[in-house]
């Protein structure tokens, strides 16, 4: 039997669209058409002013660093495993602020307002399933990095960035 995982995402019918993304090597926000305010983490309401009239819509992947702290200690799998990490705060460019973790940067190099660009890490350990004939969930999880953007494609390697819109049939099913 394996460990409790404490950094997998539970993924639902709302944020599926949204991790379908992030596992393309695209991020999306939500954003209100009610009074134009952009939010993450994604809701079904407009946090601003609580309009349901909110969509997806792909950030442009640029960030800059608001704060962030070393982790040098944790217990929870898998987290032990990769100690020392930065887990931060970056200011999206389109508003929402952002938790998130940064990599490829080494501690003394991080700076508030440090420009950072979204990359993404899949885990491919993560090969566990409650259904052992289902194809296993695998997340690609943004995190952010110094340097060009880049995307994490099906093979898990990074490459150029890559950009494409969502329609209107991307969208969640309503909730009622």
């Amino acid at each position: 039997m394996t460990a409790q995982r404490f950094d997998l995402p539970d993924i639902d019918a709302f944020t599926r669209p949204y991790w379908d993304a992030a596992a393309d090597g695209r991020l999306l926000i939500r954003r209100c058409a009610a009074c134009g305010a952009a939010h993450h983490y994604p809701r079904e309401f407009c946090p601003s002013c609580w309009s349901e009239d909110v969509a997806w819509e792909q950030a442009s992947g640029r960030a800059t660093l608001y704060t962030w702290s070393v982790v040098h200690l944790n217990d929870l799998p898998p987290f032990g495993t990769r100690v020392p990490y930065v887990a931060a705060v970056v200011d999206l460019a389109e508003g929402p602020r952002m938790m998130t973790e940064v990599v490829d940067c080494e501690e003394s190099d991080l700076r508030i307002g440090m420009e950072l660009h979204v990359r993404f890490r899949r885990d491919e350990a993560h090969r566990e399933t409650a259904d052992p004939g289902a194809a296993p969930e695998v997340p690609a999880v943004a995190v952010f990095a110094p340097g060009e953007a880049r995307r994490s494609g099906p093979s898990g390697r990074s490459g150029p960035s890559g950009r494409s819109g969502l329609s209107r049939d991307d969208q969640p099913p309503a909730v009622p």
